[in-house]
């Protein structure tokens, strides 16, 4: 268990762990801890806005740290996932060669474009978050997104026989993995709702919808899922959760 703990962080993030062998027996709950990434993501999430809070720091800096922090967590990997995906996406090509352009260690202009746009608009939306409060209910939703990441991982069909995620579903012992995610989405919604019932439940239902759209797009234009298709994945539901939280606010202020 301690071993896949650690693999999961050396794989899915840049926190400094101790260093375990490369073999499969050790990854056999990995994709199981992976949502602990994410709350480490909220952990720190909340003490910046704690010291932004203290120290009267504005939303513009503010924003852009949180937008900052799962890249600096994370090293970006999944953002180059979704740089891969959106290249193979803008290609209208089959399947097959799709799959091949994600291959591509290069970024085409598509990529750019959207990944710019991508974080104007985070940045824009944490703009808008200014209490501890709402900022949990966010932090909350980075164990939850990567819950279902690892959840999809472990039910959903891969497009591809090998790669870095099938390393880690092959070896997995796949009824705890399952069960081990179902407890951190259990956990992580009863959360989001004890802390803003309104945020919280808008949250989940676009959780819900992102991950029935992830499977319907991975399916239609892949044949099944990928690494770099969960890191896409994964980007969209942050953005979404994000907005959702936003906007639930912003209205049920208005009908207060």
């Amino acid at each position: 268990m301690l071993k896949s703990l650690l693999s999961a962080f050396l794989m899915y993030s840049r926190i400094p762990v101790f260093k375990v062998e490369w073999k499969e027996e050790n990854r056999r709950y990995s994709l199981g801890f992976f949502p602990l990434v994410g709350a480490v993501i909220g952990a720190i999430l909340i003490a910046w806005r704690l010291i932004c809070s203290k120290l009267g720091i504005g939303q513009l800096l503010f924003s852009a740290g949180a937008v900052f922090i799962p890249v600096l967590v994370t090293g970006g990997i999944h953002l180059d996932g979704y740089c891969d995906v959106n290249d193979a996406l803008a290609s209208y090509a089959d399947k097959e060669k799709r799959i091949k352009i994600m291959s591509d260690p290069h970024i085409g202009s598509f990529a750019v474009i959207r990944l710019i746009l991508h974080l104007i608009v985070q940045t824009a939306l944490f703009s808008q978050i200014d209490t501890l409060r709402t900022t949990a209910v966010i932090s909350c939703g980075y164990l939850l997104s990567r819950s279902f990441s690892g959840l999809s991982a472990i039910t959903m069909k891969s497009a591809k026989s090998e790669g870095t995620l099938q390393s880690f579903v092959r070896p997995s012992d796949k009824k705890v993995v399952i069960a081990m995610n179902l407890l951190f989405i259990l956990t992580s919604s009863v959360l989001c709702v004890l802390i803003n019932a309104v945020q919280g439940i808008s949250g989940l239902i676009f959780a819900i919808a992102t991950v029935i759209y992830f499977r319907y797009s991975a399916y239609r234009n892949f044949g099944g899922i990928t690494g770099d298709l969960c890191g896409w994945f994964l980007q969209k539901y942050e953005i979404l959760f994000l907005a959702a939280v936003v906007f639930s606010e912003r209205i049920t202020e208005l009908w207060l």
